[in-house]
């Protein structure tokens, strides 16, 4: 078990104070209570949140949120789900990209990743991934990547490609063994609503064995509900509950949690 000397910080977190490391903050399901929600999130100790970019469509809506906002950063980069419809050659990709990453609040590549449950199959995927990978490289920003079923495919090509400024396997959900391999890599791993549930008895045990070093908090809000939540809009005011959750698996005192999970993530992400 880790103990508080693990942390890195000139400051120990006095009462906990959590960032939400990935949250779609900036699709509609929030706008109709954005703000409301948001100083919600700030008096119960959520101080900073990530929203990521899933599509060039999407990037300007999430800085401008960003902009209006105390604590909200963005990434720009593009998502499995919209290589469907992406226009752009993996070349004017990278170059908007680049050119997205000069805002001052945009601080990852990403999300960008593998899914082999969707219509796209991982052929087509993978050219888009690699350069994304490559430009966090260049750009210096760490990388936020999805995958889901693929993550033996995403372990070779991060073996293949090294990225140097790592960053974090959102919404992990594999075992100990392959988190390991990200966390040896400089990968970390994002912690969700999937340990809230019994069943996930395979994640459950990689976060219990992991050192807390390479975990970061998040919601994925709207999705990713925690248990009892099913069939209802996630928010980001439920990071604290998925906090509470991994310190009762890890038997560790919630401020031990909460200060190394987000030291962790203002590290990575240089907040």
């Amino acid at each position: 078990i880790n103990s508080p000397e693990l942390v890195d910080s000139p400051e120990p977190i006095n009462s906990p104070e959590l960032i939400d490391s990935h949250c779609h903050f900036d699709f509609q399901d929030f706008n109709a209570d954005r703000s409301a929600l948001w100083k919600q999130c700030q008096a119960t100790g959520i101080r900073q949140l990530i929203i990521p970019g899933v599509s060039p469509k999407q990037w300007h809506n999430a800085a401008e949120i960003c902009q209006r906002y105390s604590g909200l950063f963005h990434a720009a980069g593009l998502h499995p789900w919209w290589v469907g419809e992406n226009e752009l050659t993996e070349q004017q990709l990278c170059d908007a990209i680049t050119e997205h990453n000069k805002q001052h609040r945009c601080i990852a590549v990403g999300e960008c990743g593998l899914d082999a449950t969707i219509a796209q199959h991982l052929e087509e995927q993978t050219p888009l991934l690699k350069a994304q990978i490559c430009l966090a490289t260049h750009l210096k920003k760490p990388l936020i990547l999805h995958c889901v079923k693929a993550h033996n495919e995403l372990i070779k090509i991060l073996k293949d490609l090294k990225p140097s400024t790592g960053g974090v396997i959102h919404a992990y959900s594999g075992s100990y063994e392959q988190a390991m391999q990200y966390w040896q890599m400089g990968f970390h791993l994002g912690i969700g609503g999937t340990i809230t549930y019994s069943r996930a008895i395979k994640t459950r045990e990689a976060v219990k064995k992991m050192p807390l070093k390479a975990l970061l908090l998040e919601t994925d809000a709207p999705d990713m509900p925690i248990n009892g939540g099913q069939g209802k809009r996630n928010d980001p005011s439920k990071l604290m509950d998925i906090a509470q959750v991994l310190a009762h698996l890890r038997e560790q005192p919630l401020g031990v949690v909460a200060t190394q999970t987000t030291v962790n993530a203002r590290t990575l992400f240089q907040l």
